[in-house]
């Protein structure tokens, strides 16, 4: 269990002190800046490591940066610039506060235990996957994916936070939001229909269980030419567009 000795706190490391983890943690072609931080040249590959939080502080990685499968409660010290892949996964994150605002390649940050994407990055140039975490909300989500958005098994009962994002297509499924948007979540025109959406107060704040506007969500289908048809456990009508209102009231209550 050598990997869970505790190390100085950041600022007071000096340059022996930080050349003697690279070292531990086979961190190469670096460069250590005056405040301490250290960029790299090429990759970081600290997976299963046993941490319960990062051992340096990292600035840029020009490769790719992998800290998945540890105890990682926190992604202080994490880099602010990563060229290729950002691997998070596999952790105890309940905040992606420290994460860079720059990945090159793809992002993850699946199965961890979060309830937001505050801090996360805002330019992503692959996919970006929050799969299997407690997300109650899309604030704080990147502005650019150049890739799928993939944010399946979660608790998501709004599109709040996801307009005005770019992205090509978006994985929902095993949300509560999934059986109200899947028939039109990845058309062609996906960010405008996004916008509208939230911005027709479809989905409002409720007790127990948010509020979904029947009249609204009717008046959206119809607008964007889809018709609803409800879907009941003993009919099944495998249509473009259909509703299992079953399903939907196990987590909306359903205002007429």
């Amino acid at each position: 269990m050598k990997y869970l000795k505790k190390y100085r706190l950041f600022e007071s490391m000096n340059e022996k002190e930080i050349h003697s983890i690279c070292k531990e943690y086979g961190i190469e072609n670096y460069t250590i800046n005056s405040d301490g931080t250290i960029d790299v040249d090429g990759d970081v590959d600290l997976i299963n490591r046993y941490l319960t939080k990062l051992p340096l502080r990292f600035n840029r990685v020009s490769g790719y940066f992998s800290c998945n499968r540890n105890n990682l409660t926190s992604l202080e010290g994490a880099p602010q610039s990563v060229g290729g892949d950002f691997d998070c996964d596999n952790n105890q994150l309940t905040s992606l506060e420290g994460a860079p605002q720059s990945v090159g390649g793809d992002f993850h940050c699946y199965n961890n235990k979060l309830t937001s994407l505050e801090g996360a990055p805002q330019s992503v140039g692959g996919y970006f996957s929050c799969n299997k975490n407690n997300l109650t909300s899309l604030e704080g989500a990147p502005q650019s994916v150049g890739g799928n958005f993939y944010c399946a098994n979660n608790k998501l009962t709004s599109l709040e936070g996801l307009e005005f994002k770019s992205f090509k297509k978006i994985n929902l499924q095993n949300n509560p939001i999934y059986e109200i948007v899947k028939d039109w979540i990845n058309k062609d025109n996906r960010e405008e229909l996004i916008e509208y959406f939230v911005d027709m107060g479809i989905i409002q704040e409720g007790g127990d269980k948010p509020k979904l506007i029947m009249m609204r969500l009717e008046a959206f289908h119809e607008d964007i030419g889809l018709k609803i048809r409800n879907i009941t456990p003993n009919y099944l009508f495998f249509a473009y567009n259909q509703i299992s209102f079953y399903e939907v009231k196990k987590y909306y209550e359903i205002v007429n």
